[in-house]
């Protein structure tokens, strides 16, 4: 079970400073190159500090992939509730998550993960556990809830849902971002992107 976090209310400066040196260093340097003592040197802290908030290296990735994160739910998520039609709360939401998994940060955060995770399974545990299961998470429960509310149709799982939902939103132009083959779309390739894929979910989910 992954360890539950620090909220930002209780984070010491310190524990904030690991964070970003270790964000950092990992994007620039990837994960297997980062050494510990590379973190604590970039942070200004000692290495009895960097252990005693964080059990090693796998555990301080997991934590930097879930700040991340939760700082963009944060901020993008709280005006999207259940008051607003349900299409119009969908395609909200897709567009939300697609510019998020197509922001530099996370595409290079998911790059490292591609190339170091074979050989670091707690890599790949940790990015997934901080990462990818909290965004199902948040997608599912909002899917329970509009289906109690009876906007969505009863008679799906909403955990298959919320899969399919971030299946259709790894696309052509997701690839292609991920494998340096084009540079950040533009507003209007996201858009289309994003009509696409609610409207399939539309047909698939929405309450006749």
């Amino acid at each position: 079970m992954r360890e539950r976090l620090p909220q930002p209310a209780e984070r010491s400066p310190k524990y904030q400073a690991i964070l970003n040196a270790a964000g950092g260093l990992f994007l620039r340097e990837g994960y297997a190159a980062v050494a510990m003592d590379a973190i604590a040197r970039e942070a200004g802290v000692s290495k009895a500090t960097l252990y005693g908030h964080f059990t090693g290296k796998d555990a301080l990735f997991g934590a930097v992939v879930a700040e991340r994160c939760a700082a963009m739910i944060e901020q993008g998520l709280l005006d999207i509730g259940h008051e607003i039609p349900v299409g119009e709360s969908l395609r909200r939401i897709m567009d939300f998550w697609l510019r998020f998994m197509l922001s530099p940060g996370v595409v290079g955060t998911y790059r490292i993960v591609l190339a170091e995770g074979g050989r670091f399974p707690d890599l790949a545990r940790a990015f997934f556990e901080a990462g990818p299961a909290i965004s199902l998470a948040w997608v599912r429960d909002w899917m329970a809830e509009e289906q109690r509310r009876g906007r969505l149709r009863p008679d799906f799982e909403p955990q298959v849902a919320a899969t399919q939902f971030f299946a259709l939103l790894r696309g052509a132009l997701y690839v292609k971002v991920t494998l340096g083959l084009m540079p950040s779309p533009t507003d209007e390739q996201i858009a289309a992107e994003v009509e696409a894929a609610t409207d399939t979910l539309l047909r698939a989910f929405a309450a006749p």
